[in-house]
């Protein structure tokens, strides 16, 4: 599977010849405040899966867990594109709302349900966890 995307000026686009390893909703308030939304959006890839094709900027970030999170935006636009998060290497979190074709996307995990705004109803079906998800 190839997927294709890019942030809002076009600057800057990605390919991904890879499955989406998960695809998620994280309502915790650092990726609120990021989205300028409820929440974020994201999909999960191999990072050696990612082709790119122009300039981010880097913030780096510190997650509710404590954990580091590299958040990577347009540095034209603005627009969030790809998060690394140092903890976990090998893994490339981009943006769902930043490829060309969402229509396959189902989230099937949502994560810091503890800091889900109230009004969004929850994901019907998805796996819920009120912060990270266990790993392994």
């Amino acid at each position: 599977m190839t997927m294709t995307g890019q942030c809002l000026c076009g600057q800057f686009s990605y390919t991904v010849d890879a499955e989406p390893q998960m695809t998620a909703i994280c309502h915790c308030k650092n990726c609120q405040r990021q989205s300028g939304s409820a929440y974020s959006a994201l999909i999960s890839v191999p990072a050696d899966a990612v082709t790119t094709r122009g300039e981010l900027k880097t913030y780096h970030d510190k997650g509710e867990s404590g954990a580091g999170v590299d958040r990577k935006f347009c540095t034209e636009c603005g627009s969030p594109v790809l998060t690394h998060i140092p903890s976990m290497p090998g893994a490339t979190f981009i943006k769902a709302g930043t490829l060309d074709d969402t229509s396959g996307l189902k989230p099937t995990i949502e994560f810091w349900c503890q800091s889900a705004q109230p009004w969004v109803p929850e994901n019907t079906g998805a796996m819920r966890f009120d912060t990270n998800p266990p790993s392994g």
